[in-house]
């Protein structure tokens, strides 16, 4: 019996690291395809710590009460879906299974507003981290 519930628990634990995974990896996509469309003028924020950081706070408005929990794990999957949806063979369908897969077109909405306010939240920490040490390398005596 302890057998079993030890496969099941590393089963669900590879599983959650792998949606887990691709959802930064569809994050980390998205802001490298942002990055070159912007103009070069504008902030340098690292992707990687910025798909970290999108992944972190959009993952703690996502149903579910811990990091693999199956509705976690579902959202992971969805987010993951609703980013990748441009890249879709057939955007319309991928839409409707994206209305299906949330509940509904306002939840479908809900979702990308928590991914947009979590990308929003982090550029505004990175802006804020950077002109603080600014701020300190100018007030440093030389």
């Amino acid at each position: 019996m302890k057998k079993i519930l030890l496969l099941s628990l590393t089963a669900l634990l590879l599983n959650g690291c792998s949606e887990k995974n691709n959802y930064e990896a569809a994050v980390l996509a998205e802001l490298q395809q942002e990055k070159n469309s912007q103009d070069p003028k504008e902030y340098s924020v690292p992707v990687e710590k910025m798909a970290d950081c999108i992944v972190e706070k959009s993952s703690d408005n996502m149903p579910g009460l811990f990091a693999f929990d199956p509705d976690r794990l579902t959202a992971f999957r969805n987010y993951t879906k609703m980013l990748t949806l441009p890249q879709s063979a057939d955007p319309k369908k991928t839409m409707e299974e994206l209305r299906n897969d949330f509940g509904s077109p306002k939840d479908l909405a809900t979702a990308r507003s928590n991914y947009i306010e979590s990308e929003m939240e982090c550029l505004a920490l990175f802006v804020a981290n950077t002109e603080g040490a600014e701020k300190e390398e100018s007030a440093k005596p030389e």
